[in-house]
């Protein structure tokens, strides 16, 4: 499936679309940089905490550990949005393996049955 098709069948309902979290939060957390943004704010949570401003400084430790894990936690969303928008990370995504792309068939009652 081209991303186009993709666009387009995903705007009229006509696929689901399943991401494994898990690889989802890995994809996102390589892609962005995760780990290189998680210690210079840790590094600067600890240095405030030990020039006298602890509460600030364990803030901002916590604020390091917490925001990458919310940010893993919400990538199937935010890598949905990035694919309609983006082909090449479409096209990442489908070669990882961390998106499923499914037709959707309608039933008798009108409700429409995912199949995978």
């Amino acid at each position: 499936m081209t991303h186009t098709e993709f666009v387009a069948a995903y705007c009229e309902k006509r696929i689901t679309v399943q991401f494994d979290p898990a690889l989802a939060g890995k994809f996102l957390s390589a892609r962005l940089l995760l780990p290189l943004f998680m210690l210079p704010v840790l590094g600067a949570g600890v240095a405030l905490a030990l020039l006298g401003h602890v509460w600030i400084g364990l803030t901002v430790i916590a604020l390091g550990i917490v925001a990458p894990r919310l940010l893993k936690r919400s990538a199937p969303h935010f890598l949905l949005t990035q694919a309609l928008k983006d082909e090449t990370v479409f096209n990442d995504l489908v070669r990882a393996g961390i998106v499923n792309v499914a037709e959707t068939h309608t039933t008798t009652a009108g409700t429409p049955k995912a199949t995978p």
